[in-house]
């Protein structure tokens, strides 16, 4: 019986489970998105959020800490400067799950987990590189049109 247990041991022991989510940790900060079950997807969620906290504070002691967790130096790397940079301003729920549908295999319920500030697409913060956004509103030529006043045709001379 699972009574008192506070988190999903998604059917591993300790030993494997604490690999695993270790490498999905790296495997999620070095790509900034991942595709995997919602069950484990929500168990990273609550495994990586803390690490991202910490590594808002870029002392010494806070990246031996998390380097105790995630025990990958390129990680640590990627995280203590990039990633905490984007997030400084963010008080917390620096990771989205979206649920993708269900795996053909055997129906798990698959999701995609990703960094929050990472995506600009989702958050409509998308480069367009100095272009004017489109707008479905019609008319807009003819507002121009009118404002625009026209030129009388000069004559060349054939007035009478």
């Amino acid at each position: 019986m699972r009574h008192g247990k506070k988190f999903n041991h998604l059917g591993r022991k300790k030993g494997h489970r604490e690999a695993l989510l270790r490498n999905l940790s790296i495997a999620l900060i070095e790509h900034k998105r991942i595709n995997t079950t919602l069950a484990k997807a929500k168990a990273l969620r609550k495994f990586l959020e803390p690490l991202v906290t910490k590594s808002k504070t870029k002392t010494g002691h806070s990246q031996r800490v998390v380097f105790s967790y995630l025990q990958n130096k390129e990680a640590i790397k990627e995280l203590f400067n990039v990633i905490s940079d984007k997030v400084a301003t963010r008080p917390g729920g620096y990771l989205r799950i979206i649920r993708t549908g269900f795996r053909l295999g055997d129906g798990a319920e698959m999701a995609m987990i990703e960094f929050v500030d990472f995506n600009t697409v989702y958050n409509g913060q998308e480069s367009t590189g100095g272009a004017k956004k489109k707008t479905r509103r019609r008319g807009g030529n003819k507002a121009k049109a009118a404002a625009a006043p026209v030129a009388p045709i000069a004559a060349s001379g054939e007035e009478e």
